[in-house]
């Protein structure tokens, strides 16, 4: 389905994002993960777009996005910056409020999106994640080993991008196929477009700016957010693969709790990548929460 629409791009923040948009109804931003672009929600969207206008983006840095180069010192990469485009997005096509659904990467920029952002959020589900501070302070070795791209992207520039660009496909299945449902979940179609956008120009280094970012300034974002007692009030629903790393190392609910206000949430019978493993189970989910916050 996401294939047959019209890819665009839009100028928000100084760069463009490219993104597609169908459906019908209240608005639904829907953001992606790594290595991921916003084809990872081919087998929901169909579903999804009978009762929202959908609107599904790569973020800077993926897929056809534009993919900035950081001046030395500083990031373009921060979840701030990312969340402030996906804003501006919304907002260009008409929707000053606006739901989310979010995986991975693009849970972390909802996150920070429900933050900086919170008249336009009016609910979010955010898939396979914890917050980012408690992951990065809780680590231990069993979530090092299972996430251990988080400490090898976050290497100066050019090491890791190196090693990606010398072999895309590799690094695919070097970090996809390795979870709990292997590569099994991916159709050969939206693997080839995985596989195509992280070996366009400035692939690679956009994934690792985003990982340097997690590791540095976001950081920086979220303790102040919660020296201050800042936290997401829209109503949140996080879920998370019963057979991931999540589940097996950190206490998912219990983290959201402490920097949300109004969340619930559970383990899905999935691995990591829940939209291409249970998306029926999921599209239930969804569409249960979305209606009865209402």
């Amino acid at each position: 389905m996401l294939a047959g629409l019209e890819q665009r791009k839009c100028k928000v923040n100084h760069i463009d994002i490219s993104y597609r948009t169908t459906g019908q109804g209240p608005a639904l931003l829907m953001l992606h993960g790594h290595p991921q672009t916003h084809m990872m929600w081919h087998k929901v969207a169909p579903a999804l777009a009978q009762h929202f206008t959908i609107v599904t983006a790569d973020l800077r840095g993926y897929g056809d996005s534009d993919k900035p180069v950081s001046p030395p010192g500083q990031s373009l990469y921060s979840k701030r910056l990312m969340a402030q485009d996906m804003r501006e997005l919304m907002n260009q096509l008409g929707f000053s409020q606006f739901y989310v659904l979010a995986h991975d990467r693009g849970a972390r920029v909802a996150h920070r999106l429900a933050l900086d952002h919170a008249d336009a959020v009016s609910g979010m589900v955010l898939l396979d994640i914890a917050p980012t501070l408690a992951m990065y302070r809780q680590t231990n070795e069993k979530f090092a080993r299972a996430y251990w791209h988080w400490f090898t992207l976050i290497r100066p520039t050019p090491f890791p991008e190196k090693l990606i660009e010398s072999d895309p496909l590799l690094y695919l299945h070097s970090v996809m196929g390795v979870r709990s449902a292997g590569m099994a979940p991916f159709t050969p179609q939206a693997l080839a477009e995985y596989q195509r956008c992280l070996s366009l120009p400035g692939g690679a280094y956009g994934v690792c700016e985003d990982y340097r970012a997690s590791a540095g300034i976001d950081l920086e974002h979220d303790q102040h957010d919660l020296d201050r007692g800042h936290h997401v009030t829209c109503p949140m629903l996080a879920l998370w693969g019963q057979h991931g790393a999540i589940e097996q190392c950190f206490d998912a609910l219990t983290e959201w709790k402490k920097v949300a206000t109004n969340v619930q949430g559970k383990a899905m019978p999935s691995g990591h990548y829940i939209a291409e493993e249970v998306p029926e189970l999921l599209t239930r989910e969804v569409m249960d929460f979305f209606t009865s916050i209402r």
